[in-house]
């Protein structure tokens, strides 16, 4: 019995012997320079309702056509493949049913309209820039992105989508344009702005599969120059082409350089 006893004791002492060197252990971090106090933490700040009982809007906002698509007559995609069809003749077919449009989705200054239809013959003066594809829409196949050069400096973007063995376009804009860029699934758009000089706009045009077309999702300004750098002017728009997917064992093409 008290052999066992003297077995016990001795069993408890190991524990104690190494909290015990743990508790030096510590004790030497702390005094190399263990945790230390950065300092009360900010208040965390909530978003505040203004205006509480002020009621809704009633009546949407003014249509911009962001969501507006349009299938593309007298256009076939064997095989859903936008690689086989040809630029000039997508955008001359729209040309042909909406020529006379001038604003919207479809508008086109007159001179370019006709520009576009002489592109088969007069491919040297076709405003029609060379085109890129990337899949912008996730479903695995590339969509068609075309640049259109228009008067004043100004560049229409329009990306079409292969479905059901025709073309519908799903995106369409014109404006002022620095660069154009794709990052991901997303086309970005840089334009100058007339109304604060020293910055500019960029938007990120994203696909939104509820309204089956590319839509603005992301929309800033960006300050472009340097405080105190003196009279502000915004940089010269001219379209900067994003790299290409061309399909396989096809070169990249060179952007075109010819205008209007």
């Amino acid at each position: 019995m008290g052999a066992r006893l003297g077995q016990l004791a001795a069993t408890a002492a190991v524990p104690v012997a190494v909290l015990g060197a743990l508790a030096l252990t510590l004790a030497g971090c702390g005094s190399q320079g263990g945790l230390t106090s950065a300092g009360r933490a900010p208040t965390a700040v909530g978003p505040v309702r203004l205006w509480p009982d002020l009621p809704p809007a009633t009546n949407p906002p003014i249509d911009y056509g962001e969501t507006d698509t349009e299938r593309v007559p007298g256009i076939r995609v064997p095989d859903n493949d936008v690689h086989r069809v040809d630029p000039v003749a997508v955008v001359q077919a729209e040309v042909r049913t909406h020529g006379g449009a001038r604003s919207g989705a479809d508008g086109l200054y007159e001179e370019t309209a006709r520009a576009i239809g002489a592109c088969t013959t007069d491919r040297a003066h076709c405003p029609i820039l060379t085109p890129y594809y990337r899949d912008l829409t996730g479903n695995g196949r590339d969509e068609l992105i075309v640049g259109i050069r228009m008067p004043d400096q100004q560049v229409g973007v329009r990306v079409y989508l292969a479905e059901n063995d025709g073309l519908t376009r799903i995106m369409s804009t014109v404006d002022q344009v620095i660069s154009v860029e794709l990052a991901g699934r997303d086309l970005i758009m840089r334009v100058s702005s007339a109304g604060i000089p020293g910055y500019e706009y960029r938007t990120a045009w994203s696909w939104d599969e509820q309204q089956h077309s590319m839509l603005p999702a992301r929309d800033e300004i960006v300050r472009v120059k340097p405080p105190g750098s003196g009279a502000t002017l915004v940089p010269a728009p001219a379209f900067v082409s994003p790299t290409p997917t061309p399909s396989a064992g096809t070169p990249a093409p060179a952007p075109s350089e010819a205008g209007p």
